[in-house]
């Protein structure tokens, strides 16, 4: 056995592969083992990126198709290319997969790649591909990056051809007919709306009564409206009993929940999305007893590490919000405290996107939250139908909402529909990392004509001092 690692980590994405490279930047021995062949995990080979690559094309297609001649451009003979379109999408997934590659080489971090299981405490067994014999690895700490994995609808197979994962619906060789989505979640929306822009009739389906659970009911009410008018259709309350596959497509039987009656909806594809699970499976966790909840998800203590010293884990398999993002964070705070530094994530401050067209954003408290928990606030609210820049760009739809304590006005939540929402977000997380109020935001001096200037102008709003509404 080799000198040992001062960290071994499983799992090769966002989580694993920052938390690789920031410990070798703080001087440990790093390894990461990843038994996909290629790094970046779910959200850069069959998630994140694929699927905003595939919507901002989608969404450019669909702005040559009804809305260039608004603004004077009369493209005739407009075609669809579906083939290039999957091609470019390959090409920015294998472009961000080198440069990651190139990471590790740079900061000398050892990869392997395989299947690693704990073998034991310190010891990691790696079952290289292309290789008969397996190796182990010691290390005085191992970190579990393991991610997640698509939840299947209960005795329905994801074949990938007629009954698709979201891996499945990102590579579509022909735009469907009609397409149902279970699931009216960010994945279902997002994906929804892809194939509806390249002219599939989407019906989307959700147990709940509402779209985007656990966002701002405003915002969900607001979205599902967008959405309607863009074309998807909804079935809300609604309860999948089964589906049926044949050569030509797929039938379900639905149930209203507030009735009895069963109801059939036929489609060419369904794309199941009704969440994702854990992957802590086969690593070996139970050979050295690290707790897993009922869920399937890795206990976790403040600082990151499991029930057995030594072992530590972040991202999708210790819970919470299963984003890239908030994998990252962890991975940066738990090294730097393996490390002997503070690591710390504010999870008050971790910003939600669905990358629909318009874009949702949210972070910190919605309405519900704050009437549930008794604490007095004040809304502030501006439409981007009244700001210049969205006028310009034709995009008007939606709106930017504060909610703030009604005694100190410090900013408990925002929310927004619209253009660039994602990008909008970033400026209120960090006035309330800050612990800044609606006033600090409204005070700023913002660029005119620009979107931000409609978040300056919901600030105001909350005191009633917006100045174009």
């Amino acid at each position: 056995m080799n000198e040992p690692y001062d960290l071994i980590v499983i799992g090769g994405g966002p989580g694993g592969y920052v938390a690789a490279i920031r410990a070798a930047q703080l001087g440990m021995k790093t390894a990461i083992i990843e038994k996909r062949g290629a790094l970046g995990g779910t959200c850069l080979n069959v998630g994140c990126i694929p699927s905003k690559t595939l919507l901002q094309s989608s969404h450019f297609y669909e702005m040559a198709s009804r809305e260039f001649l608004e603004h004077g451009i009369d493209i005739a003979g407009l075609s669809l290319d579906l083939n290039k379109m999957m091609s470019r999408k390959q090409k920015v997934i294998d472009e961000l997969r080198v440069g990651i590659e190139f990471l590790m080489k740079k900061n000398k971090v050892t990869y392997f790649v395989g299947v690693g299981k704990v073998q034991a405490k310190g010891k990691v067994l790696v079952e290289q591909k292309g290789k008969k014999k397996s190796e182990v690895l010691a290390a005085d700490n191992i970190l579990i990056a393991t991610g997640s994995e698509v939840i299947p609808l209960k005795n329905v197979e994801l074949d990938e051809k007629l009954v698709l994962s979201s891996t499945g619906a990102l590579e579509l060789s022909k735009v469907p007919e009609t397409m149902v989505v279970i699931g009216a979640g960010v994945i279902g929306l997002e994906l929804g709306s892809v194939w509806r822009r390249l002219g599939s009739r989407v019906t989307v389906v959700e147990f709940l009564t509402s779209v985007l659970p656990g966002m701002d009911l405003e915002i969900s009410k607001q979205m599902k409206r967008i959405l309607e008018k863009q074309g998807i259709h909804f079935e809300l309350d609604t309860k999948v009993l089964d589906i049926q596959k044949k050569k030509s497509g797929v039938t379900l039987i639905v149930q209203k929940k507030s009735s009895e009656k069963e109801e059939k909806i036929k489609a060419d594809v369904v794309l199941v999305s009704i969440g994702r699970r854990p992957h802590t499976l086969e690593l070996g966790l139970e050979n050295v007893g690290v707790g897993i909840n009922k869920q399937g998800f890795i206990s976790v203590d403040e600082d990151f590490q499991t029930s057995v010293e030594g072992i530590f884990a972040i991202g999708d398999v210790i819970g919470g919000a299963m984003l890239a993002h908030k994998a990252e964070e962890e991975a940066v705070a738990c090294v730097e405290v393996i490390a002997g530094q503070a690591g710390h994530v504010n999870y008050s401050y971790v910003p939600a996107i669905v990358y629909t067209w318009p874009e949702v954003a949210a972070v910190g408290k919605t309405e519900e939250q704050l009437k549930s928990d008794g604490i007095d606030f004040t809304v502030g609210k501006f439409p981007f139908l009244a700001n210049s820049r969205a006028k310009c760009n034709g995009d008007t739809e939606g709106f930017v909402k504060f909610l703030c304590d009604s005694k100190t006005d410090r900013i408990l939540g925002c929310h927004i529909i619209g253009p660039a929402a994602g990008d909008l977000i970033q400026e209120v997380i960090n006035v309330m990392e800050f612990g800044g109020a609606s006033e600090d935001l409204a005070r700023i001096c913002h660029g005119h004509p620009g979107l931000p200037e409609a978040v300056k102008e919901a600030a105001l709003a909350v005191s009633g001092g917006a100045i174009h509404s």
